[in-house]
């Protein structure tokens, strides 16, 4: 055992909690010292956010002129986009603009539009905030809605790719005012943007898969001329816009689910609430949630560090964390429906 490790063996949770905290600030600070413009927190925001839209416009247009094929065009997008979740995950915890509203409100709302698929970010700054004071446990909405806490199968996997059979798919176990709460919230928390991005999708699937069954039987659906019309709309907004954001989403429920810890979660013991989830094979999924797995746990110890600075930070973070007894590729938590316990998960 190491003396790091052997100091740490003494310290109760909350002990290693606070050593945790006070060496991540520190490192953020003596960054700050030496690189005095990260201190300009809105202007740095707003620029990302700015270059984000831009990349994903550019490589949009790009698509449409016929410069790129849509298999570059979708992931490019999505690294763009993942940025902007990010950005919009700082902006629920006030890290830019905060006293200009204004601005801060234009930049959640840019970055919804970037992520239609996602529920409105002012909803989700409630759902958020009982993430952090109540994670790992039967009040964290936001973690049982991206499927944390259950077992895996084939249900699991569709869920956590779709936020509409995210929904349908919990409604069988649920009780009768809970099928309720997850129908009329979801309709309140995907409108507009979710009600357009999961309408497009299930468009584009109906359409592609009538036209297949009809082929495999030999004959011909006979649309109608505003369908035939709308069909090639449809077709670039999925390559552009939509199909980025089921990939980048999928990639995030999927890291995101499986590093934080769910049922067993003693209440407010952040060391239990998170994992850092960084293996060699995760690192096409991080490319698409902008290290997530790596990088999000630093966050459950100090919330207000905007995303590049924990970026920046991660290995001064991870050491301290390493040291206090924070798991690193706990990869049992797939066999036990994400239990802190490392006993198997009862079907």
């Amino acid at each position: 055992m190491s003396n790091a490790a052997g100091a740490s063996a003494s310290l109760s949770d909350e002990q290693k909690t606070a050593h945790i905290k006070a060496v991540i600030m520190q490192a953020g600070e003596e960054l700050r010292r030496r690189h005095p413009w990260l201190r300009h927190q809105d202007a740095i925001g707003m620029s990302i956010l700015l270059l984000s839209l831009a990349g994903m416009a550019g490589t949009a247009w790009a698509y449409i002129a016929g410069l790129i094929p849509a298999w570059l065009c979708i992931p490019v997008v999505a690294i763009f986009a993942s940025f902007t979740h990010e950005l919009e995950h700082d902006l629920i915890h006030w890290m830019y603009f905060r006293k200009r509203p204004f601005w801060h409100h234009l930049m959640l709302a840019l970055a919804w539009l970037a992520r239609p698929s996602t529920i409105n970010p002012w909803i989700r700054r409630k759902l958020h905030f009982d993430h952090h004071k109540y994670s790992g446990t039967a009040k964290d909405i936001e973690e049982q809605g991206i499927t944390n806490g259950r077992p895996w199968g084939i249900a699991r996997l569709l869920m956590t790719a779709d936020a509409t059979l995210a929904i349908l798919l919990r409604l069988p176990q649920a009780s009768p005012r809970k099928r309720l709460f997850l129908v009329v919230g979801g309709l309140i928390a995907y409108f507009p943007l979710g009600w357009i991005h999961w309408g497009l999708w299930y468009s584009f699937l109906g359409f592609h898969a009538a036209n297949a069954v009809a082929a495999a039987f030999g004959t011909e659906i006979a649309w109608s001329a505003s369908t035939l019309a709308a069909q090639p709309w449809i077709n670039t907004l999925m390559v552009v816009w939509i199909g980025p954001n089921l990939l980048r989403s999928f990639c995030l429920h999927f890291v995101s689910s499986n590093m934080h810890y769910f049922g067993d979660v003693e209440d407010g013991n952040v060391i239990q609430q998170t994992q850092v989830l960084n293996p060699w094979w995760l690192l096409p999924a991080q490319l698409f949630c902008f290290n997530f797995g790596s990088t999000h746990a630093i966050h459950h110890f100090v919330v207000k560090e905007p995303f590049y600075i924990r970026q920046w930070t991660a290995p001064q973070a991870h050491a301290v964390m390493r040291e206090m007894g924070v798991r690193f590729n706990d990869f049992g938590t797939f066999r036990r429906a994400n239990r802190w316990s490392t006993a198997p998960a009862r079907s």
